[in-house]
């Protein structure tokens, strides 16, 4: 039994604003411990519930902060940028039995502790076939059509509410409660890590591939804060305008989906001005 785990980072113990998870400052630095300590608690209790295999996907924006030696000698650890499938890659191959959404968030334009979808601003709104849709929304569907189940999802207590919409079976843990966007009530690491390794040990009875979900077209709409990102957008093949700071585009599965999302973010990064976005 393989299981996947895409670590992301504003979701992990501790974190509430952010320097927490911006690479370089000292808050990051520190806050890198405490993302280790959630990532490692979920391979440890899935070894303890008998997977065999656990490959952690580096899946916070440089996709470099988890600390390698800090975690269980049995895990291999897949770090860097450029991955075809970002956040969940490695979900393609076939012998990936189930996966887990570790440190994740809610969605932009939603309540919860640095609430965003891929980028930390400029995006206000996703849409997935008219749903609000969040990171864990969105690569739920890119598991679903691999045949993979979500068995486990840790973040605050609204992504584990957001979390119900698209993995209403997984296990969730809540290391900390919303208080506002950069606050939160936090637990202390030695129990989200006790309470991280509990559930994925209750999780691994979940996992086990299934038929691959094929339920596009899905068109994907976002919204953005400047209309210039939006025009931006629209230099994305088939990417084109909805509304007032709005673009659209619809794809026939969602592997082509989350690859057109992440060119759309990558030419929308590239238009922000330094001081009016």
């Amino acid at each position: 039994m393989k299981i996947l785990v895409s670590a992301d980072m504003e979701g992990a113990t501790g974190v509430t604003w952010p320097a927490d998870v911006l690479p370089g400052t000292p808050q990051w630095e520190r806050c890198r411990s405490l993302f280790t300590s959630d990532v490692n608690a979920a391979a440890l209790g899935f070894y303890d519930g008998g997977a065999d295999e656990v490959l952690i996907n580096e899946a916070h924006w440089t996709m470099r902060n988890l600390l390698l030696e800090k975690l269980d000698d049995r895990v291999q650890m897949l770090t860097g940028k450029h991955k075809s499938l970002s956040m969940v890659e490695g979900i393609q191959h076939g012998d990936v039995d189930a996966v887990a959404f570790i440190g994740y968030h809610t969605g932009a334009g939603t309540e919860g502790v640095l609430a965003h979808t891929y980028l930390a601003n400029s995006i206000t709104g996703v849409w997935l076939n008219g749903v609000r849709a969040s990171e864990g929304l969105l690569n739920a569907h890119v598991a679903a059509e691999y045949g993979v189940p979500v068995v486990l999802v840790t973040g605050d207590d609204l992504t584990c509410v957001d979390a119900e919409g698209y993995a209403p079976d997984a296990r969730k843990v809540a290391v900390k409660d919303h208080v506002s966007r950069y606050a939160a009530v936090c637990r202390t690491p030695a129990r989200t890590a006790a309470d991280i390794r509990a559930a994925a040990q209750q999780a691994v009875p979940l996992a086990g591939r299934y038929p691959p979900v094929e339920g596009g077209p899905f068109t994907v709409e976002l919204e953005f804060d400047a209309e210039h990102l939006a025009a931006a957008a629209t230099v994305v093949p088939g990417v084109g305008p909805s509304g007032e700071r709005r673009v659209a585009y619809t794809s026939a599965t969602m592997y082509e989906g989350i690859r057109t999302f992440k060119a759309v973010t990558t030419i929308v990064s590239a238009a922000v001005e330094e001081q009016y976005g």
